[in-house]
C-alpha cells in the first residue's frame, strides 16, 4: 500500500520554471497525473517551451514571434481541464483558468472578457509577491521574534536625567572589586541579567511553551466608510472586476488599533507586517506586469459554449457577441487594469471544449485563425481507466487509502479489483452519458460508501478484490433505474 505521505514528498521536490524545462520534461511532469493524451501534452509542451525560446531570440525579431495558441477538442472527462490544473501548479509564469460561458457581451450585465486579463494580473501580483516574501521570510521571522520578545519582556523605563547640582561621579552606589578598583555602577550586571532573561524567553518561545500567553499588538484597522458617503466610481470603472470600495479604502489614511492576542497569532501578525515592509510593492507590480505580457498563460475552458450558428431572432449576448469581444484580446490589444496597462500580444491562450453540439468551425473565422493549433483528445477506454486507477500520483485508489489510513486501517486494491472497477465504469459510460474519467468517482464513491461509514468499527484491513467489488455493486448494476441515478 502506498503511504499517504508519498504524494506531498513528490510535490515538495523543487522544479525549475515551467518554460525552462525541455518539452520532454514538461510531458514527464504531466504524465505524473494525466494518463494518455500524448498529442495534447506534446503540443502544450512545445507551445510553453517556445515562450523561453522567444525570450532568447534577438531583439529585432522577438516582438514578431507570436504565441502558438491551442484549442483542445475532446469529450468531457478526458483530461482537458486536468492539464490546465497541472500546468497551473508547474508554471512559474502567471496562469489563470476561466470559463467562457461566464462572459457576456459589453453593455450587458455580467463579466466582460477583459476581466480575464485583470485576473491574470492579480495572479501575477500574488505569484511575484509570494516569491519575494519567500526570499526574505527568514529575516522577517527574526525581526518579528525580536519584536515579540520586546512585548514579552518590555524594556526598562529610561533613567531620569541627572540633577543640575549633582557633582561629576555622583551617580549612586559604587561597587569596589577585591583589588580595590571601582566598577562603574550596577548597570552592567542589570543589562546582563535582562539579556539572560531574554535568551531564556527566546528558548521558551521557540519550544512553544509561551503559546498560551497573551500580548498586545498594534494592527491596521479596516477603514470602512458608510455607504452613504461612498463616492460613485468614475465612468469605465463600474464593472464587477474593479473593486472600487477596496481602492477607496486604500486611499484613506491608515489607522492603527491595539489587539490582545495569543503569542502564535501575534507572531503571524508581526511576520506579515515585516513582510509588507520588506517587499517593495512598486517593484512587485513592475515585475508582475512584465511576466503577464511575456509569460502569461490564459486557459479558456468551455469555449464550445460560445460557438454556434448565428442567432436569427436578435442579438445573442452569450455567443457571437462574446467571440467578437474575445477576438481583440487574443489578437493583441491593451487592457486597462488597476495596476497599469497590459498588452496581450504575447499572452499564450489555450482553449478547450467538448464540441458535442457545435464544432470549431462554428466559431467566427477571425477567432478560428487565432488558434492555429488544434489537438483532438481521444475518448478513454477501459484499459485507460485501469491505468488511471494505478499510475497517477493522485490516483483515486491512493486517495481512498489515505482516507482509510486516518482511521488506522489499511486498504488494498487487487489487480482484479481495479480491473472490475474499470469495467463497470466503462460499461456505465456506454449505457448512459459518457462522462469519461469522472465516472470512476461515482463508481468508487458507491463502492466505498459502506466502508467509510462503518470504518471506526470495521475490519482494520480491507481488501477490495474482483469478487467483493462485484458483490457491492451488483444491486446498482442490475437495476437500470438505480444505475441511472447512482452511477
Amino acid at each position: 500500500m502506498t503511504e499517504p505521505t508519498a504524494e506531498p514528498t513528490a510535490e515538495q521536490q523543487p522544479l525549475p520554471w515551467l518554460e525552462e524545462m525541455p518539452p520532454r520534461q514538461i510531458v514527464g511532469e504531466l504524465d505524473r497525473y494525466i494518463v494518455g493524451q500524448e498529442a495534447a501534452k506534446r503540443a502544450i509542451a512545445i507551445a510553453v517551451r517556445n515562450r523561453w525560446r522567444r525570450s532568447q531570440a534577438p531583439d529585432n525579431i522577438r516582438d514578431e514571434i507570436t504565441p502558438s495558441n491551442i484549442i483542445l477538442i475532446g469529450p468531457t472527462g478526458v483530461g482537458k481541464t486536468e492539464i490546465a490544473r497541472r500546468l497551473a501548479r508547474l508554471a512559474g509564469a502567471p496562469f489563470v483558468k476561466v470559463e467562457a460561458s461566464k462572459f457576456t457581451e459589453v453593455g450587458y450585465v455580467g463579466r466582460d472578457v477583459e476581466t480575464m486579463v485583470r485576473d491574470l494580473v492579480d495572479a501575477a501580483i500574488n505569484l511575484v509577491r509570494t516569491e519575494r516574501e519567500d526570499e526574505v521570510y527568514p529575516e522577517a521571522e527574526k525581526k518579528a521574534e525580536e519584536k515579540l520578545l520586546d512585548l514579552l519582556l518590555p524594556p526598562l523605563p529610561p533613567k531620569p536625567p541627572p540633577k543640575p547640582d549633582a557633582k561629576p561621579g555622583d551617580s549612586g552606589v559604587f561597587v569596589v572589586s577585591p583589588t580595590g578598583a571601582v566598577a562603574k555602577s550596577d548597570e552592567e550586571p542589570e543589562a546582563a541579567r535582562r539579556q539572560r532573561s531574554r535568551e531564556k524567553l527566546r528558548e521558551y518561545l521557540r519550544q512553544g511553551q509561551l503559546d498560551d500567553r497573551e500580548v498586545e499588538v498594534e494592527v491596521q484597522a479596516q477603514n470602512t466608510p458608510p455607504m452613504d458617503f461612498m463616492p460613485q466610481p468614475p465612468q469605465g470603472m463600474e464593472g464587477a472586476d474593479f473593486n472600487w470600495a477596496e481602492w477607496f479604502q486604500e486611499m484613506l489614511p491608515k489607522r492603527k488599533k491595539r489587539r490582545t492576542v495569543k503569542v502564535p497569532e501575534a507572531r503571524r501578525i508581526l511576520v506579515d507586517d515585516e513582510l509588507r515592509r520588506m517587499v517593495d510593492q512598486d517593484d512587485t507590480v513592475n515585475e508582475a506586469l512584465d511576466r503577464v505580457e511575456n509569460h502569461g498563460i490564459l486557459f479558456i475552458d468551455e469555449i464550445d459554449k460560445i460557438a454556434g450558428e448565428k442567432s436569427q431572432t436578435g442579438p445573442d449576448i452569450s455567443r457571437e457577441g462574446v467571440q467578437r469581444d474575445l477576438l481583440p484580446i487574443v489578437e493583441g490589444s491593451t487592457v486597462q487594469t488597476r495596476y497599469g496597462y497590459v498588452r496581450t500580444d504575447h499572452i499564450l491562450f489555450i482553449a478547450a471544449g467538448a464540441f458535442h453540439v457545435s464544432k470549431p468551425s462554428d466559431l467566427i473565422p477571425e477567432l478560428q485563425g487565432r488558434f492555429p493549433i488544434r489537438v483532438e483528445l481521444t475518448p478513454l477506454t477501459e484499459a485507460d481507466f485501469v491505468r488511471i486507477m494505478r499510475e497517477p500520483e493522485n490516483a483515486l485508489t491512493k486517495q481512498y487509502q489515505a482516507l482509510v489510513a486516518a482511521e488506522e486501517a489499511t486498504l488494498d486494491f487487487t489487480d482484479d479489483g481495479i480491473a472490475e472497477i474499470a469495467r463497470i465504469a466503462a460499461m456505465a459510460n456506454e449505457r448512459m452519458e459518457n462522462i469519461g474519467a469522472r465516472r470512476l468517482h461515482t463508481v468508487m464513491s458507491t463502492l466505498m460508501d459502506e466502508v467509510l461509514f462503518e470504518l471506526p468499527d470495521f475490519d482494520k484491513r480491507i481488501v477490495m478484490d474482483g469478487v467483493k467489488v462485484r458483490e457491492r455493486l451488483a444491486k446498482v448494476i442490475n437495476d437500470d433505474d438505480l444505475r441511472k441515478y447512482i452511477l
